[in-house]
């Protein structure tokens, strides 16, 4: 090829490679954005395991700090308006921390632990039962920003009504946080089996299927939760987390 022709060959192939390259790297740069996902904009709440101040068999109701986290947390998620922290992402950040499961969190931790868990609201519960059965459900709320408390209430009734409590309890907390509005569709209570029967009895081994679950025994997780069930068939998350597991075993 004469000298000349090589010389405008060469020229139009760089033309072609200065003109093709930046649109190509501006593809590439833009499809990451492209496939990412907008940040939530709705606020997050967490609750901690509720600490166990109940009288004269403080060992026998130790399970229900997970149990009744677990409850709370799902009833709160009926608000679709607002995230929840799941109860496995607790379970990590109380393993990874050494924070004692059940027991008392000082507000700096909890601040602290809120932030790791990217929640706003931080939520503290403790639960009380007297020898009677009688039950009172005590949460309050830090804000991760401010470090201040920014809410605290108190539900309660008798410890066979604790569902029930419950779902008060996340009513409460839902206006006093000042949340958004739960959408209509939402049955306060239906989730956890409110209006259900022998809801302590359920309650208490839901609760140990729970810990016998994070000990990764699951056949006897399975069996509590069908335990649960038996004593009250409407409690929608035993059914829920049962199910879960023996998807898992098959």
């Amino acid at each position: 090829m004469p000298v000349a022709s090589l010389v405008r060959h060469t020229r139009r192939a760089l033309n072609v490679a200065v003109t093709v390259l930046p649109l190509a790297a501006l593809a590439l740069a833009s499809a990451p954005l492209a496939a990412q996902e907008a940040p939530s904009t709705k606020p997050t709440v967490a609750i901690m395991y509720f600490t166990n101040g109940a009288f004269g068999k403080v060992e026998e109701y130790a399970p229900l700090s997970k149990g009744l986290a677990e409850m709370l947390i799902t009833e709160l998620s009926g608000n679709t308006n607002i995230r929840v922290v799941e109860r496995d992402r607790i379970q990590t950040l109380i393993e990874e921390q050494n924070l004692a499961a059940g027991g008392r969190i000082d507000q700096a931790t909890a601040v602290r632990s809120g932030k790791i868990l990217g929640a706003l609201h931080m939520l503290m519960g403790t639960f009380v039962v007297d020898t009677k059965e009688r039950m009172r459900l005590d949460v309050r709320a830090i804000n991760t920003e401010t470090s201040e408390l920014e809410f605290a209430t108190t539900v309660s009734g008798k410890a066979d009504n604790m569902l029930e409590l419950l779902s008060q309890l996340a009513t409460k907390l839902n206006q006093g946080l000042k949340l958004p509005d739960v959408p209509t569709a939402f049955q306060r209570g239906a989730a956890v089996g409110a209006k259900g029967p022998n809801q302590l009895k359920s309650m208490m081994l839901l609760s140990r299927a729970l810990e016998q679950q994070d000990r990764k025994n699951n056949q006897a997780a399975i069996a509590l939760y069908k335990e649960s069930l038996q004593a009250n068939p409407e409690n929608a998350r035993a059914k829920t987390l049962l199910a879960s597991l023996e998807r898992g075993s098959e």
